[in-house]
């Protein structure tokens, strides 16, 4: 029924997912990325996957059961080839009477126009047009902004919601002129007023996105030395430290350049980040999770399940209240003061850059007496990666070279001979 359904509606393809996994055994208990299904099938333990009963012939069969219940359906239709029942919303009637009275809310009839009457099917020449010339990109790079030259370019741009991935058409521009070779600031996009989804998405080295106001979901998804600062409007009356200023998952994905956030983040603060440098106010839950790389400041207040999955990089939280450890997911990572030199120095650099892209009074405050709240920092590292560090700069120390060493460390610690 499922399937005569979406036909209906203009499916041609099929994705079946889990049925025919439960029709080789699985009973859904959800710990495949545990290593412990009791079924056998989603590990590598070889007492577990002993238990393991299933066979093709199970899969051929259940699929043989859709197949013929498909074909009793379309026998009552009178429609005798799936190609055939393809768009034929024609024969899909809407329940008279709905279960809640949000569902009899829903106008239906959009979806079973009259004119999809007869099959549907795709056409390369009826391709939808997304209207690309339409974006904030593509205006900037028929109008004012000219990335054929080198020279510094500064440009006031007012967005709205609706604008989605901006930058993303003129990162990609300057990559394929430059690659990753242009200074930073070289372009710089002053824009004021509400992101949409996806700001500053995959933009790389050269290219400076300023946001005055705030932004959606994906803020930096994927970005590739490119420079983001978001501020509040100046005037405001809320504290841009106490409110969200972007949405989840920021920095998804990022592998280098550079964030500085003047406001609190939403949930999957920095997820896979992989090289970008961040600086935040505060974030909500899974902070940083599965991240591989690069820095992480929050100077304010994080969720719960900070660190999960980290396996690389470091992050800074300024822990005001001493209950940071309630909030971090230890079972990757250690957490422990600020005290090494370079640290310390690397938390203030971050700091100054902070407050001098987005005036953050928070930052300013930190710094006003920095000693003393630095000792209120605290350093979260994946413990893997710190044994890694420790072993490629002893390797270092006899003399190799840091791609040399870090290749050593590696092989030294997956033997148990280090660290």
């Amino acid at each position: 029924r499922d399937v005569s359904i979406a036909c209906m509606l203009g499916a041609e393809e099929f994705g079946f997912a889990t049925a025919p996994l439960v029709s080789l055994g699985c009973v859904m208990m959800r710990v495949c990325n545990l290593d412990t299904c009791p079924m056998g099938i989603a590990t590598q333990n070889p007492e577990l996957r002993r238990r393991f009963a299933g066979k093709p012939e199970y899969v051929m069969s259940f699929m043989r059961f859709v197949a013929m219940e498909l074909r009793e359906i379309m026998a009552k239709l009178g429609v005798r080839r799936v190609e055939d029942l393809v768009g034929r919303t024609d024969l899909l009637r809407v329940r008279p009477r709905q279960v809640t009275k949000r569902a009899a809310s829903v106008d239906m009839a959009p979806v079973l126009r009259s004119d999809y009457s007869v099959p549907q099917h795709f056409e390369r020449e009826a391709v939808y047009d997304f209207h690309l010339e339409r974006t904030a990109d593509m205006r900037l790079l028929s109008g004012e902004l000219d990335v054929t030259s080198r020279r510094h370019q500064e440009i006031d741009v007012p967005v709205r919601n609706g604008d989605r991935a901006i930058g993303a058409i003129i990162g990609s521009e300057i990559t394929r002129r430059y690659r990753n070779t242009l200074p930073e600031d070289t372009y710089v996009l002053n824009c004021r007023g509400a992101g949409g989804q996806s700001f500053g998405a995959f933009i790389p080295k050269g290219l400076t996105l300023r946001l005055t106001g705030d932004s959606n979901d994906y803020f930096g998804k994927g970005l590739s030395g490119g420079k983001l600062i978001v501020r509040a409007p100046e005037g405001g009356r809320y504290v841009p430290e106490e409110n969200v200023i972007i949405g989840n998952v920021a920095l998804y994905g990022a592998t280098s350049g550079s964030a500085f956030v003047g406001g609190v983040a939403g949930e999957r603060f920095a997820v896979r980040n992989s090289g970008a440098l961040a600086v935040v106010e505060g974030v909500g839950d899974h902070g940083c999770e599965y991240m591989t790389g690069g820095r992480v400041v929050v100077l304010g207040p994080t969720g719960r399940n900070f660190a999960a999955g980290m396996s690389g990089g470091i992050a800074y939280v300024f822990d005001r209240d001493r209950d940071l450890y309630k909030r971090v997911n230890k079972s990757m990572v250690s957490l422990g003061p600020v005290t090494e030199k370079h640290d310390l120095e690397e938390l203030r650099e971050l700091i100054e850059a902070h407050f001098e892209a987005t005036g953050s009074q928070n930052a300013r405050r930190i710094l006003e007496d920095f000693p003393k709240n630095a000792a209120l920092f605290k350093k979260i590292m994946p413990r893997d990666f710190e044994r890694m560090l420790k072993a490629t700069s002893q390797f270092e120390e006899r003399g190799m070279s840091h791609q040399e060493a870090e290749t050593e460390a590696f092989y030294a610690i997956t033997r148990g001979g280090a660290g």
